[in-house]
């Protein structure tokens, strides 16, 4: 998929694609990823893998599902190691995400997080939620 638009999908959408396989964010996900290429960063993986080693989703998930679901992540995606520092965000923490998406080049980032969504679009980047994007793209 060598022209393929790039994208960043933000721990809090990846997550409810691996807890809700039929949601609307699993769904985004999977028609995202067949039409464009993921992209990620030491840093938004570190943070998927703290999320996903949490002791509150043993009751959902074994530690083999989400090890699984990891590491297809990792090998699915491509991996953007040069991202400068972005300070934009008023929950720092996402400043990550925004980073990620300049230094990939993406043109869409997938957030549920409104820390994020209200910066849409961010340097030409769109920002939309999972139903946003499934609503533009069958539009």
């Amino acid at each position: 998929m060598p022209d393929a638009l790039r994208l960043v999908v933000d721990t809090n959408v990846l997550v409810s694609r691996l807890l809700f396989r039929q949601s609307v964010a699993a769904e985004a996900v999977r028609l995202a990823m067949s039409r464009s290429q993921l992209i990620v960063s030491s840093e938004t993986l570190m943070e998927l893998e703290d999320v996903l080693s949490r002791p509150k989703f043993n009751l959902y998930l074994t530690p083999a599902d989400r090890m699984q679901f990891f590491h297809r992540l990792r090998h699915a995606a491509v991996y953007i190691d040069k991202v400068a520092e972005v300070s934009a965000c008023r929950d720092p923490k996402d400043d990550k995400f925004l980073a990620l998406a300049l230094a990939g080049h993406a043109s869409l980032i997938l957030s549920g997080d409104q820390d994020l969504l209200v910066l849409h679009p961010f340097r030409g980047i769109k920002i939309f939620t999972p139903r946003h994007y499934l609503e533009q793209t069958f539009a």
